[in-house]
């Protein structure tokens, strides 16, 4: 697999849609997640990211303006224990409440597909990242429709055990901009990882669309402490 980058994956897709990159700091002592959103409708656009607990959740930016909240209004990042949890939806709920019954990552995701947004049918990507006695690992997830048939739910579950320094890996909702929006294929992008929270946080803002990015969420997890520090851009303010 060839490493990309990931300043250039984002700057050329002019929606993605929503995406997760998970990895290790180049130094090999931090965890890294970045999460972003975007938007093409008012509604989707309508949105910003508040801190809830050690996660956070999307909130209307205009309570007034908002008209559906069933696939924009959720919390996206949530910990468990010493399991960090950031999705796309609402079934950063699920997963937490499976694994909070001893499930696992997958068998937590079997009760979900895709979202009902038909014709796009939005996979429904997920990642958790788990640090132990100085041990991080983590592992991503899509589901995802068949090809754009509703009938069928493809599911994928990609884990990485002892990730390498400055490695991280990218999944996003869309490969591209269109109509019906094409669903991400094939496994998550093989990405660099920096040493730097503002760094890396304004390397991720600045290439987003302008036009369509809403919010984005970056945290750095001391591997060895648990300690972490989090930054939140909201393009409303």
């Amino acid at each position: 697999m060839e490493m990309k980058n990931l300043a250039t994956e984002l700057s050329e897709n002019a929606y993605p849609g929503r995406g997760i990159v998970i990895g290790k700091s180049a130094d090999g002592t931090k965890a890294v997640t970045g999460y972003f959103i975007m938007g093409r409708s008012e509604n989707s656009r309508n949105r910003v990211f508040v801190e809830e607990g050690q996660g956070i959740r999307t909130e209307a930016f205009d309570p007034s303006k908002l008209v559906d909240p069933s696939l924009i209004i959720y919390a996206p990042v949530r910990v468990l224990g010493n399991k960090t949890i950031v999705t796309n939806g609402d079934q950063t709920d699920t997963i937490y409440d499976g694994m909070d019954k001893q499930l696992t990552f997958e068998q937590s995701l079997r009760v979900r597909e895709f979202e009902p947004d038909g014709p796009n049918y939005t996979p429904r990507i997920s990642g958790v990242m788990h640090i132990e006695n100085g041990v991080f690992n983590y592992a991503m997830s899509i589901l995802k429709s068949n090809n754009g048939n509703p009938e069928a739910c493809n599911r994928y579950t990609f884990a990485y055990e002892n990730p390498v320094a400055g490695e991280g890996h990218f999944i996003h909702t869309y490969m591209h901009d269109g109509n019906p929006l094409p669903s991400f294929e094939g496994e998550p992008k093989w990405v660099e990882i920096g040493n730097d929270i503002d760094e890396f946080t304004d390397m991720l803002w600045t290439n987003l669309n302008e036009e369509n990015k809403v919010s984005l969420f970056v945290r750095f997890i001391d591997i060895a402490t648990g300690e972490y520090e989090t930054r939140i851009i909201n393009k409303n303010k």
